[in-house]
């Protein structure tokens, strides 16, 4: 005689048994997903569901042993493109599989046979988990197209640099291309150089008014000033930029490479100032920095003085941003930083300082995974730059590391540096002094 099994052929006059039963598959379905096919349904349609379930959990938890044993390895992974495009099919595919299953288990419960005190408490289960299930990895899918997709537009660039002297130099360009300019002119410059081992950055801040800017030789603007960009005060280091992007043939493959002609020129300007060679470039947007400062919810910054919000051309401020520990939206962060009222460059760099650092310090991975949308829509929108995706998971890794050490600075302005008759070579003294290897002190 065949053994009747319960779950497959139940009672369906015995409304405590299909109760039972209702839970069961309902639970079923939501820790394995698939298992209630496999006990009351479509065997073929349960073992690939329990299949899709068991290779999810298997990449899972490779994920969770990279990202534990080689952080780089876990980054470079899953910042690229194809890893990314790969995900967010697959998830797109569980997400529509899990509503196939659960739909299918509702059907196989026979809510009509349960008790009907429990029958909307059964539908209630079943329901919530799809929308945490399915409503999880069709978000998961969303996010990893937007990263692919914001990727693709921040890091254009395509060649790997090695470090120099065991550290990457990047230049940081403040964008502003406002109404009242003739294209973008770089507003805030500096140099981050970070120990490709450690992570310790130290910044170096860099006038926007610095002239007589030497090139070395080979640089393209060797060429037309050998003898150093240098006509006094309509000469700046930042003009430099408009200059490349007027005299594109000085650098035909800029564009090819993920650059800009005028981004080529200030590279060339900046090494010749520092003596030091910069691998790569960011460039912010400064019209959309506001945007980013929104989508990470707010930067918080230890104001020291109290700080006018408007007053250019004369006009008088429309508000203050107060001294103190202030919360500050996208719009008074980008004012805070700008601000021109009774100020002069060399306090707006210092300002412009405070707020960087305050988003490093902030940009957690909570943040990040919160509000993934909005701060990859803003990145991409207000963020360009020459590094490429292979090289993502080495600079997150660093990016780690410098979060828990102290920024170092080296500003170059007044009275160390005048920018009007700057001294070169005592510049690049500072710099090399700056940059060289920390030593302890040895104990007493």
């Amino acid at each position: 005689m065949t053994a009747i099994n319960p779950v497959h052929d139940p009672d369906l006059r015995s409304a405590t048994v299909m109760t039972k039963r209702a839970w069961w598959l309902v639970g079923l379905n939501i820790l394995i997903p698939g298992s209630a096919q496999i006990l009351a349904g479509n065997r073929r349609l349960g073992r690939f569901g329990v299949g899709t379930t068991f290779l999810l959990w298997a990449v899972a938890l490779l994920s969770v042993v990279v990202y534990l044993v080689a952080h780089p390895v876990f980054y470079t992974i899953v910042t690229n493109p194809i890893v990314l495009t790969v995900a967010q099919v697959a998830l797109a595919g569980y997400a529509i599989l899990w509503i196939v299953l659960t739909l299918d288990t509702l059907r196989l419960v026979r809510l009509i046979r349960a008790a009907p005190i429990t029958r909307p408490f059964i539908a209630a289960l079943a329901v919530l988990a799809l929308v945490a299930t399915a409503g999880g990895a069709s978000y998961a899918a969303v996010t990893a197209g937007s990263a692919r997709s914001a990727l693709g537009q921040i890091f254009a660039g395509s060649t790997m640099a090695p470090p120099v002297n065991g550290r990457y130099n990047i230049m940081l360009l403040g964008g502003d291309a406002g109404p009242d300019r003739t294209g973008l002119r770089p507003d805030s410059l500096s140099v981050a150089s970070i120990d490709a081992t450690t992570g310790a950055t130290t910044i170096i801040g860099i006038p926007r008014n610095l002239e007589q800017i030497p090139f070395v030789k080979g640089s393209p603007l060797y060429g037309p000033f050998p003898g150093g960009y240098n006509c006094g005060d309509k000469c700046l280091i930042d003009y430099l930029y408009t200059y490349g992007e007027e005299h594109p043939a000085l650098y035909p493959k800029a564009v090819a490479n993920g650059s800009l002609p005028g981004i080529e020129a200030m590279r060339d300007a900046v090494e010749g100032v520092l003596g030091i060679k910069i691998q790569y470039f960011g460039l912010i947007d400064m019209q959309g920095f506001s945007d980013l400062v929104d989508a990470l919810g707010g930067v918080t910054v230890d104001v020291p003085t109290r700080t006018p919000i408007g007053g250019v051309t004369g006009a008088k401020p429309i508000g203050w941003v107060e001294a103190g520990t202030q919360k500050m939206n996208g719009y008074t962060a980008l004012w805070y930083g700008r601000s021109r009222y009774n100020s002069n460059d060399f306090e707006r760099m210092a300002r412009q300082r405070l707020v960087q650092e305050a988003i490093i310090k902030q940009f957690q991975p909570a943040i990040i995974v919160s509000k993934f949308q909005a701060i990859a829509q803003a990145g991409a929108q207000v963020v360009k730059t020459d590094v490429p995706n292979s090289a993502l998971g080495g600079f997150v890794d660093l990016a780690e590391k410098s979060r828990k050490l102290p920024v170092a600075h080296l500003e170059l302005v007044p009275p160390v540096v005048q920018p009007g008759n700057p001294d070169f070579a005592a510049i690049r003294q500072l710099v090399a002094q700056a940059l060289a290897p920390k030593t302890a002190t040895p104990a007493p």
